[in-house]
């Protein structure tokens, strides 16, 4: 039996036959949500409970007389990830409903005596999506939803869930759990407003997202009669007492286990302003490397660096590498700095509002765009040519390279022609990826001030460069290469942040102070 109450179970005695029953706080925050609120997201630290409790959410309408009109989907990315599922499926259901039986292949499945069916498979790739384009369903569950590193599987596959039955109809819904980190974590925290909208009830546009996600422009114009609703629930490991009494010392590992304070932080926390186990959580100090903007000192040098994309977003960065004199902060503090201390001292991305998907601008409409943003930064004169991604130089079937292209003159609605934009090649040979992000990485941990003055170069950013801020800090790490980054995740702002500092090299490892400050 499921019991899946709106109130606490605590000091109540249940009866015999009760296998599994949603625990106070969260667990029963998830079952007690109503059915208009299509989307909801069970989210936090390890140990909460969270897939038991997706699996009892589409357990929890079977044997109620819908039959084979009741079926759903639980994906995860891949099928070793569904090794988990499986076992807690076999592990309750055949106890809450004897007769239970399961499918092995093509995918496992379970299927109830009425006839209700639970597969459960992975959804990886567009042709995975191919294979279940035309299904109905009632229910989809998502295992780990920040492991897709964008939402167009999740969004597409919204379209699958319609019933012809008018109860199940009521009751169709999407339902999801995810810890913070992985290749995902910008999209989702975004789609949910997390942690801001915790355990509250937000409105949903998603005909407007998957207009701007999918570039169509004849579905901008669409309205919507009737928003969805959606919602993430924090789940907090501390509201599991079945588990934590158990096992009382598994907290105390995390703690053990965790490699930095930021992993730390997402395990047992759920913080999502980080990522547990990323390219740069342990280097990134927002209250050192985050700075307001001031004024370049004349003989410091300023250029750009560039990331390409068209279907995914290109980016560029604006330098500013210090000489070694003192600097005047904004808030009028004289400083010292380093010789070769790089400042990202402005930036453009070229995306169309949804995580990691390009804007599709020409390289002509770039230029003139980036010629503007360095009038507006009032640079234009002083910025030169720094690194960018090799693949602009190529041209292609006869016609002149991006770089080519960005480099004419530009006339802009005043009438003034300005020269166009000079790129170097940025520094990308074999296997030059994993010593980029050690520099990346160095120059970031060379940033903060120890007991000892500053002695190497390091890397530091002005608050305007907001896309930066939101990218690179919570950037993870490849799962198989852990010295490069999930080539998935929204790596742009940081593959050109890469060239740039690579361009500084060894000096990294030695600078000069010509201040006295």
């Amino acid at each position: 039996m499921i019991i899946a109450p709106s109130t606490s179970l605590i000091d109540v005695e249940l009866p015999s036959d009760v296998v599994w029953y949603a625990q106070p706080g969260s667990q029963q925050l998830f079952f007690s949500v109503p059915y208009e609120v299509f989307e909801v997201l069970l989210e936090g630290t390890r140990g909460g409970g969270k897939t038991d409790c997706l699996i009892m959410d589409f357990a929890r309408e079977c044997g109620l007389g819908f039959g084979a009109e009741w079926t759903g989907y639980l994906f995860k990315r891949t099928n070793p990830e569904l090794l988990d599922v499986i076992r807690k499926c076999r592990k309750w259901l055949p106890k809450m409903f004897p007769g239970i039986h399961f499918r092995q292949k093509p995918y496992f499945e379970c299927v109830w005596p009425g006839g209700e069916t639970l597969m459960c498979r992975h959804m990886g790739v567009e042709e995975d999506y191919l294979d279940v384009h035309g299904s109905s369903v009632g229910w989809i569950g998502w295992e780990e939803l920040t492991n897709w590193p964008t939402p167009v599987l999740f969004l597409k596959c919204m379209s699958l869930i319609r019933s012809s039955h008018p109860e199940v109809a009521r009751r169709k819904r999407v339902r999801a759990t995810t810890n913070p980190g992985g290749p995902g974590h910008n999209w989702v925290r975004e789609r949910y407003n997390l942690p801001v909208k915790r355990n509250q009830i937000i409105l949903g546009d998603d005909k407007a997202m998957a207009a701007k996600w999918m570039q169509a422009e004849d579905m901008k114009s669409e309205t919507i009669t009737k928003p969805r609703l959606r919602m993430a629930i924090f789940s907090d490991i501390r509201e599991n007492a079945i588990f934590m009494n158990s096992d009382p010392d598994y907290l105390d590992g995390l703690k053990q286990d965790a490699g930095s304070a930021a992993q730390y932080k997402a395990w047992v926390y759920g913080d999502w302003n980080i990522v547990s186990g990323g390219m740069f959580d342990d280097v990134w100090h927002q209250n050192t490397h985050w700075i307001k903007p001031f004024e370049i000192p004349g003989d410091w040098m300023i250029n750009r660096s560039f990331d390409w994309g068209d279907s995914k977003p290109f980016s560029v960065g604006w330098w500013a590498q210090s000489n070694g004199n003192d600097v005047k902060l904004a808030n009028g503090k004289w400083v010292s700095t380093v010789r070769g201390d790089l400042f990202r001292i402005g930036e453009w991305y070229g995306w169309n509002g949804q995580p990691n998907q390009g804007s599709r601008l020409t390289s002509t409409e770039i230029a003139e765009g980036m010629i503007e943003r360095e009038l507006g930064l009032k640079i234009y004169h002083r910025c030169v040519a720094g690194p960018a991604d090799t693949s602009i130089f190529s041209g292609f079937d006869g016609k002149a390279s991006i770089a080519i292209e960005m480099s004419r003159p530009v006339r802009r609605a005043n009438g003034r022609q300005y020269r166009g934009i000079t790129w170097t090649q940025a520094r990308k040979g074999p296997n030059s990826r994993e010593p980029g992000w050690s520099i990346m990485r160095k120059a970031l941990k060379n940033a903060i001030r120890g007991d000892r003055p500053r002695e190497r170069p390091g890397l530091f950013v002005f608050d305007r460069c907001d896309q930066w801020a939101r990218t690179v800090p919570v950037l993870p790490r490849d799962l198989k290469h852990p010295d490069d980054v999930d080539t998935e995740a929204e790596d742009h702002p940081a593959d050109e942040s890469r060239y740039r500092v690579i361009e500084v090299g060894a000096g990294l490892t030695h600078g000069t102070t010509l201040g006295d400050r």
